[in-house]
């Protein structure tokens, strides 16, 4: 085998299986795809180190966005630019939720809603904690912005204190409340926004969507479907085909 497929569940805690299971296969000279996002969560810039020495790729588009090209958008897209700063939904779960509380639930019935049609688990902390959209917030810092961080440099507050108040004052004043995820080169933060609705980035339900601020171009918004298995599946053959072209062009 040439390719490792590292898909076991996300692990928060120590990363593990996964991120033994990626270590032997880097050091064995496999390739590795990944959409585990305990490993990178816990160990990004050493996994990263030890890909690079053993010449070996390591890719993992799925684990931030699902099906939606949110990382390659980054880093090939805006290649020619620098960019600044990014902020962006990158929960599903809680926009769904939130959604639903700007219609008027309150959040203990939005959050069975979403447990109903499949959304969110039936222990929900890694979504409504917000310790899933800090983990895609460490990949992203470190893979785009070029940072060397892990879980604990980020400022995590999650949604469970949002209450129907606070969503419809909000409204009044035009602006929905996100569970919005910023990088600024510096600070890395998930906590509630109030977002202007004719912002890009202010979209419902399961969708993500994510704000690049680059140093020539200006603000881009790319929004897709953040999650779902067809989808994953998607970004893991875009993976695929991606170490088969730069494998066939290094021959």
């Amino acid at each position: 085998a040439e390719i490792l497929l590292e898909l076991t569940p996300t692990n928060l805690n120590d990363g593990e299986p996964g991120i033994s299971h990626i270590i032997s296969a880097m050091r064995s000279g496999k390739h590795v795809i990944t959409v585990n996002k305990g490993p990178l969560a816990m160990a990004f810039p050493s996994l990263l180190e030890l890909a690079n020495y053993n010449g070996v790729m390591l890719r993992f588009s799925g684990t931030v966005g699902g099906g939606t090209p949110i990382l390659d958008f980054a880093k090939r897209c805006l290649k020619g630019d620098r960019i600044i700063s990014f902020k962006g939904i990158l929960n599903g779960t809680t926009n769904y939720i939130l959604s639903k509380m700007e219609e008027g639930l309150i959040f203990e019935n939005a959050l069975d809603d979403a447990r109903q049609k499949g959304y969110a688990e039936a222990v929900p902390s890694l979504d409504i904690d917000g310790f899933d959209p800090a983990a895609k917030l460490v990949i992203m810092a470190n893979w785009i912005m070029g940072m060397k961080v892990t879980m604990k440099d980020i400022n995590r507050v999650g949604i469970k204190e949002i209450t129907t108040h606070d969503v419809q004052q909000a409204h009044k004043r035009g602006n929905a409340i996100k569970l919005i995820a910023a990088c600024d080169n510096k600070h890395l933060n998930v906590k509630p926004m109030e977002v202007s609705k004719i912002d890009p980035l202010c979209v419902n339900g399961t969708l993500n969507a994510v704000t690049f601020s680059s140093e020539h171009s200006g603000e881009q918004t790319i929004i897709g479907r953040g999650a779902g298995g067809i989808e994953t599946a998607s970004a893991i053959l875009r993976d695929i085909i991606e170490i088969k072209d730069t494998i066939l062009e290094k021959r």
